[in-house]
């Protein structure tokens, strides 16, 4: 049985001392709150289900992220990004309140706050990352009884598929704009190759593979955690050739021999391509309103730098089949290279033309 006493006018303690089981209490505010605690832990315990709380109602949500910023995040290769989304809930009412008495509706106002500024996949990722604070702090730090209020919720879908991809025009628009020294190369070899702006930016130069008769880059580390093999078009040798040959004429053929292709940070290369993304379009309005000519809406509008992965996946996808096709890009779900390919209906009649053209070839040279 509980032990209750009182202690002071306003204050009743409740003990519980159970055989097998630590001993446990707590102070309330009244006797009848007092009691049913009691009897919801010597239940708890009876039934053989009982989970210390103590932790989780003596943490804060301002320090379960500061241990997992500490322990956790450093281990990912997104740490940088998920200390961002850490600091974004340490901002929030949430942050002073104890972790065990944190309740999923909470979260789904914050989340519709979010929403109202916010695209669903920015605020999907600060949910996930919530969620795995809570989930690591009941599995690994101990408090077992702590519910994850983000599985309570339900979650924004992200409406994130993109068919936009760049074209010709629109490219050299852009690299003509630019005042970045490295952004010209880079683009030139995304469009071509597929090759995601943070592989692009760990590049280094001895996994860049020139010679022979299969130019290739070297990926060590991707993101899905794997390391790949990118082959290179004429086009994208021309292009790191040419930015090879400005990098030894500024600071020596040793600077080409080790060390990073491009020394720039992937946040500096987004902020690159999209201030030369804007002049690109004043500079193209400019020249319509000079020429009384109607501009086009869409032209140089809602690009950003990964839609030259974009283009590249749907030019590769009409040279080699679905897996080859994988194989270059990266992807381990066929639905998620399936976002990334979006044909024209001039390249799929074209495919289909081209593919019928060698099925009359094949059929006619067994009738012969």
């Amino acid at each position: 049985m509980a032990t209750l006493r009182k202690r002071g006018p306003y204050q009743w303690e409740a003990q519980i001392r159970r055989r097998g089981w630590p001993p446990q209490s707590k102070t309330f505010e009244s006797k009848a709150e007092a009691e049913a605690w009691a009897q919801m832990i010597e239940s708890e315990m009876a039934r053989g289900v009982w989970l210390d709380r103590s932790e989780a109602e003596n943490t804060t949500l301002r320090e379960l992220l500061d241990r997992y910023e500490k322990e956790v995040s450093p281990r990912k290769r997104s740490h940088a990004r998920e200390v961002s989304f850490l600091n974004t809930w340490r901002q929030t009412d949430l942050a002073t309140r104890m972790v065990s008495r944190i309740r999923g509706s909470d979260v789904a106002a914050l989340r519709d706050d979010w929403l109202k500024e916010l695209a669903p996949a920015s605020v999907l990722r600060r949910l996930q990352v919530l969620s795995h604070v809570f989930n690591t702090a009941r599995k690994e730090w101990g408090m077992e009884s702590l519910a994850n209020p983000v599985e309570l919720i339900t979650k924004p879908a992200p409406a994130n598929e993109r068919e936009r991809r760049v074209g010709p025009k629109e490219l050299e628009s852009i690299i003509a704009a630019t005042q970045s020294q490295f952004l010209p190369a880079m683009l030139r070899i995304a469009v071509q190759s597929a090759v995601r702006r943070g592989e692009l930016v760990g590049l280094y130069w001895e996994h860049v593979h020139l010679e022979g008769d299969a130019p290739h880059l070297h990926l060590p580390m991707t993101k899905n955690g794997e390391s790949r093999n990118v082959p290179l078009l004429p086009e994208v040798v021309d292009a790191i050739g040419w930015w090879r040959s400005a990098v030894e004429t500024e600071h020596g053929p040793d600077a080409t021999r080790q060390g990073r292709v491009f020394p720039i940070r992937a946040d500096a290369v987004t902020r690159a391509f999209g201030r030369a993304r804007d002049r690109a379009r004043a500079t193209y309005e400019a020249e319509c309103k000079q020429a009384g000519t109607p501009a086009d809406v869409g032209f140089l509008r809602d690009l950003t730098f990964h839609d030259a992965r974009h283009e590249a996946t749907a030019q590769f996808a009409t040279l080699v089949d679905g897996i080859d096709l994988a194989k270059i890009t990266g992807h381990k779900d066929p639905r998620m290279l399936m976002r990334y390919y979006h044909p024209t209906p001039e390249e799929l009649s074209a495919k289909i033309s081209r593919g019928l053209a060698q099925k009359q070839r094949k059929d006619g040279s067994r009738t012969r």
